[in-house]
């Protein structure tokens, strides 16, 4: 588990073996942790890689990879707020963590219904928002992470990573070194340059705090091609927005946050559209298990392509196997993307999948199912 570009760096070389010795250790802590309730307001997750989702869209990550200290973050309908931040590091190498949220795939945990992996000529924007809440009394950058690799790939660490220092508080830098300017999405920035041994880094440094802004990520990414650091047929794979802390940090918050892909054949998606898609849900529930089948249906005017049904499930439950679908889960949040056979649901059309799961407790079914990030009717 990773999240910050710092880390390869500071535990290369001599501490090989203890990289592999803490991923191991994520990836244990990974599938121990019981993660928060997906949307859940209010809840505080303390575990090393802890998650939850937010807005069946998003996933908030406390994601402490950089220290032993005990960091916790307080998740919100529209966002997280950083609420303990013990400990500190030498500002001269990497940071505590990267606490964040983001639309996309890291590290095998894909956000509901995303867009992402898509490549990048076949984008014709990516519009994001974020409005952050600072702090005094703490050493830290207030960061986006994009993320772009060759291949669509949804674990691991990707090939190049584009950061935007929204505030930079303290004696830190970027990693590399300035390479010179630019005005990118109508704001000026130092630009830096430099790699962590395991991927190249490219740095867009605001020069005084910017604590809100509407941006399109495909202006930073555009600069990464230009500079031979991607090409067009890379792939986006996401885009995160959350904090570098290397001293405390208690109270950083990001506020609000939106992320979408808008692909070349599509238009954005407004959320305050009338549902174009419904779904059934049908379970033969047994105790401790359950078979269902989940029939995804079209009500728009127009075909489907490449359809990703998104859908939370209840706590407790874990699919075991699934057939006719592709099924990714993390933190409760489930993606199912169609067969190679059934990738499009056409207008007035249907696709049928289904899965088994096991349950503790009460069983209850799934909510909040949405057909590419439109929200669908229930039957």
């Amino acid at each position: 588990m990773r999240s910050s570009p710092h880390q390869a760096a500071a535990l290369r070389g001599p501490f090989g073996a203890l990289l592999m010795t803490l991923s191991l250790i994520a990836a244990l802590t990974a599938l121990m942790t019981s993660a928060a309730p997906a949307g859940a307001a209010d809840t505080t997750i303390c575990e090393q890689y802890g998650t939850a989702t937010i807005q069946n869209r998003y996933v908030v990550q406390n994601n402490r990879w950089g220290s032993s200290a005990e960091q916790c973050v307080t998740v919100t309908d529209t966002g997280f707020r950083l609420s303990r931040a013990d400990g500190s590091v030498p500002t001269n190498g990497a940071p505590k963590s990267y606490p964040s949220v983001f639309n996309g795939c890291h590290y095998t945990t894909c956000s509901p219904g995303t867009a992402l992996p898509a490549r990048v000529d076949s984008i014709a924007s990516a519009p994001s928002s974020v409005s952050y809440g600072f702090v005094d009394g703490a050493v830290y950058n207030a960061s986006y992470d994009i993320w772009l690799d060759p291949t669509p790939r949804t674990d691991g660490v990707n090939r190049t990573e584009i950061m935007i220092w929204f505030n930079r508080v303290g004696p830190i830098q970027p990693i590399g070194s300035q390479v010179g300017t630019a005005t990118v999405a109508g704001r000026n920035w130092e630009v830096w340059s430099g790699g962590n041994g395991s991927n190249d880094v490219l740095s867009f440094v605001a020069p005084a705090a910017v604590d809100s802004w509407s941006f399109d990520v495909m202006d930073f990414v555009r600069q990464a091609v230009s500079r031979g650091l991607a090409g067009n047929d890379w792939y986006l794979t996401s885009v995160q927005a959350g904090f570098e802390p290397w001293q405390n940090g208690a109270g950083l918050s990001v506020d609000s946050f939106s992320s979408t892909v808008v692909t070349d054949d599509e238009e954005p998606t407004d959320p305050g559209t009338p549902a174009a898609c419904e779904v059934s849900y049908t379970p033969q529930v047994w105790q401790g298990g359950v078979t269902a089948e989940v029939r995804v249906g079209n009500t728009g005017a127009a075909p489907v392509d490449d359809w990703r049904l998104a859908f939370t499930l209840p706590p407790g439950q874990q699919i075991t196997h699934a057939w006719n679908g592709s099924v990714t889960t993390a933190a409760g949040a489930v993606t199912v993307r169609g067969p190679e056979h059934g990738t499009r649901i056409a207008a007035g059309g249907s696709q049928t999948f289904g899965f088994q799961a096991t349950y503790s407790g009460a069983f209850a079914e799934p909510d909040g199912f949405t057909l590419n990030g439109t929200p669908c009717t229930a039957l």
